[in-house]
């Protein structure tokens, strides 16, 4: 299982999130694993299109995820995917 780590931008609306190991083989099943465990979490994610909001980005094993719209994007057993949420606002 891969290692998640998440922002703290993300902690503010789950307060029980924390870093840990989640199933799946690509992006999507790792969502799909996390949003089981948090629900709720993809809405904070993913827009209204199923695309992944434009400031959220996706990090696995050190890089960008490519694949933004449908996550297919390969997740290795001990690969570190970071799910990061930024702030905007002046």
């Amino acid at each position: 299982m891969a290692t998640v780590r998440f922002t703290s931008a993300l902690k503010r609306f789950f307060p029980d999130l924390h870093d840990e190991e989640f199933s799946g083989t690509t992006v999507k099943d790792t969502l799909r694993s996390i949003e089981k465990k948090y629900p709720g979490m993809l809405s904070y994610l993913v827009d209204d299109n199923g695309e992944l909001r434009k400031h959220v980005n996706i990090y696995v094993g050190g890089d960008l995820i490519e694949d933004r719209k449908n996550f297919e994007d390969k997740v290795q057993e001990k690969d570190e995917v970071i799910i990061f949420q930024a702030l905007s606002g002046g």
